[in-house]
């Protein structure tokens, strides 16, 4: 009695389908690529040339991340393409606060079962973010691992590289007391908070449920892509003044702002400048959530922070305004 062979595919990896999707999103990819860029995706590494003429001191800013279980609801609503702009906005804004332009980027898609179809609608994401915050994606890796994911899920990390001069380098050093924090709103979630959300609002609803006060789907509101606040920041920070950001992701407004402001100062910040959008209010009051815990786990409709000195305050509002930015005026430095 001869033995039973196995193969790989039998082993639940199917080498020819992940051939088949990386043919499949090259033109994707390519359209996301310069003349830095010296070949498309499919070789060991990606390989890009950047232009180094209009740096005097140049420096490599790198950041990594992931999408959290904001996948959860993609699964969930079977909506794959917005988390991957999620994640290449998140990693943009990460190094762009530190007054960085992006200059490419790197994915990794893993999963228990590759569907080419999900697999293309999440590269087709990530391809649509890159073209719109001008970054080359130059690789990636997709990999099958049964009986790591259950059936239908995946998970995504990012890679993103840029460059700066090491004068322009954004690191909060010149903030002062008496400083203002200029907020600019979010566009939901963005990709941070999730468990905590999923809990209570799934608890209620689910994803297809309209919420008149959401003015959308319970998905629908919950898949809102995490905004690039690149443009702006490339408007703002090389006004005098200008000290430093704040991308207000997992740890809250004060978390991460904390994180560019001196040990010896602090934030004093007026919770009740804005109001918070709609889906914050619903989580807290259907979870009965504390005022602490909202806090220190949602952006609570602010994305982005500036910090800069009063009398530069007027400019950067007139700035925003004239690209269509709404600013609100969140506390100070104390």
């Amino acid at each position: 009695m001869s033995k039973k062979k196995f193969t790989y595919k039998d082993a639940g990896v199917d080498i020819e389908a992940g051939e088949e999707m990386v043919e499949s999103i090259k033109g994707l990819v390519k359209e996301t690529h310069s003349d830095a860029v010296l070949q498309n995706i499919g070789g060991f590494g990606g390989f890009f040339r950047p232009d180094l003429n209009s740096y005097e001191d140049p420096v490599f800013v790198s950041s990594v991340d992931g999408v959290g279980t904001k996948l959860i609801v993609a699964f969930k609503s079977e909506k794959y393409d917005t988390v991957g702009q999620d994640l290449v906005n998140h990693c943009v804004n990460d190094i762009a606060v530190c007054g960085a332009d992006p200059l490419f980027f790197l994915d990794y898609f893993s999963t228990g079962k590759l569907e080419q179809d999900v697999g293309y609608q999440v590269v087709k994401g990530f391809a649509e973010a890159c073209k719109e915050n001008g970054v080359a994606l130059i690789g990636g890796e997709t990999a099958e691992m049964p009986d790591i994911y259950s059936e239908g899920e995946f998970d995504l990390a990012g890679t993103i590289v840029g460059m700066v001069d090491r004068e322009k380098v954004i690191d909060g050093s010149d903030i002062e007391r008496g400083n203002v924090l200029l907020g600019f709103p979010s566009t939901g979630l963005h990709t941070n908070g999730y468990s905590l959300a999923r809990k209570v609002l799934f608890s209620k609803y689910e994803v297809t449920d309209h919420v008149d006060e959401l003015g959308s789907t319970v998905g629908d509101a919950l898949l809102s892509v995490h905004k690039s606040y690149l443009p702006v920041i490339r408007k703002l920070r090389d006004l005098d003044g200008v000290n430093g950001f704040s991308h207000i992701t997992g740890g809250g407004i004060i978390g991460n702002t904390k994180r560019v402001v001196p040990d010896k100062l602090t934030i004093k910040l007026d919770w009740d400048a804005w109001e918070r959008p709609a889906i914050f209010e619903l989580i807290q009051e259907l979870g009965n959530v504390p005022e602490d815990d909202m806090r220190a786990t949602f952006n609570l409709g602010i994305g982005l922070i500036a910090i800069v000195d009063p009398e530069t305050a007027g400019e950067v509002k007139k700035v925003a305004a004239e690209m269509g930015e709404e600013i609100i005026e969140m506390g100070m430095i104390s």
